[in-house]
């Protein structure tokens, strides 16, 4: 399908756009969606700048599809910003990082407010400097009563690390194992109150999930992306829903003809 050709309608009764294809065929958007935000480094090889302006740029990019995603209806977005295992980067990227994240949150409260969109962090935040989880907590109780879209970002984030946090926890509440179910899994892990992904868009054309949602995706389509994070344009985020449109989803079962 020609992504330039899919038309977007308003729908003032529900507060979004509509997407019809070429036909006319209203596109089906997907409740829930994760991005592992992939190519930022290669992004500033790419035009000769410094690993920093690449990591701006992928800001940047993330500001266009939050607020795409919130104006044709998407319910959950959940991104990944900076995993565990990002610690073994130099200490400098590490250091503009942080004070990217800390001028980007400022940014992204703008669009939480104009765009009424509840902001929440999974991942042990905990351990990045003060000055950063504090803001952190700000965002969360400031936009805590939000509901037009739940915009999740993964900060200090490892899906093994999570489910591990979760064993602990279990344990320190002397929870009972031998009747352990998956629900009570999924009820303690960072993304409780997070829909699990319908959509997971991978960008850079890796084909690797990176230790992100290792749980919550055992479901979810997958599409990967050759475009690098900071050129992923909201026609780049048409095609994946357009490809996501275009599955059979089973969740194991089988469709009878």
């Amino acid at each position: 399908m020609n992504v330039s050709k899919i038309k977007t309608v308003p729908d003032n009764d529900n507060n979004i756009y509509l997407l019809y294809d070429e036909n006319n065929n209203i596109i089906s958007i997907p409740e829930s969606i994760a991005i592992i935000l992939d190519g930022n480094g290669r992004y500033a090889k790419k035009k000769k700048m410094p690993r920093e302006l690449g990591h701006k740029a992928g800001c940047e990019a993330l500001e266009v599809i939050l607020e795409e995603a919130v104006r044709i209806g998407v319910k959950f977005l959940t991104v990944y910003a900076f995993s565990t295992e990002n610690w073994k980067r130099s200490e400098t990227e590490i250091n503009a990082l942080f004070n990217l994240f800390f001028l980007y949150l400022g940014k992204i409260e703008e669009k939480a407010t104009k765009n009424n969109v509840k902001i929440s962090f999974i991942g042990d935040i905990y351990k990045f400097p003060k000055n950063l989880y504090d803001e952190c907590d700000r965002l969360m109780n400031i936009t805590k009563n939000n509901n037009r879209c739940v915009f999740s970002i993964a900060f200090n984030y490892g899906s093994r690390d999570e489910i591990v946090r979760t064993i602990k926890r279990l344990n320190s509440e002397h929870f009972d194992f031998s009747k352990i179910t998956e629900i009570d899994i999924s009820d303690n892990l960072d993304t409780k109150n997070i829909k699990d992904p319908d959509l997971l868009i991978r960008t850079s054309g890796e084909f690797r999930l990176s230790n992100f949602l290792l749980w919550q995706i055992a479901y979810s389509e997958i599409y990967i992306s050759d475009v690098l994070w900071p050129e992923f344009t909201k026609e780049e985020f048409y095609k994946a829903i357009i490809s996501y449109n275009n599955r059979d989803r089973r969740f194991g079962g089988r469709k009878e003809k």
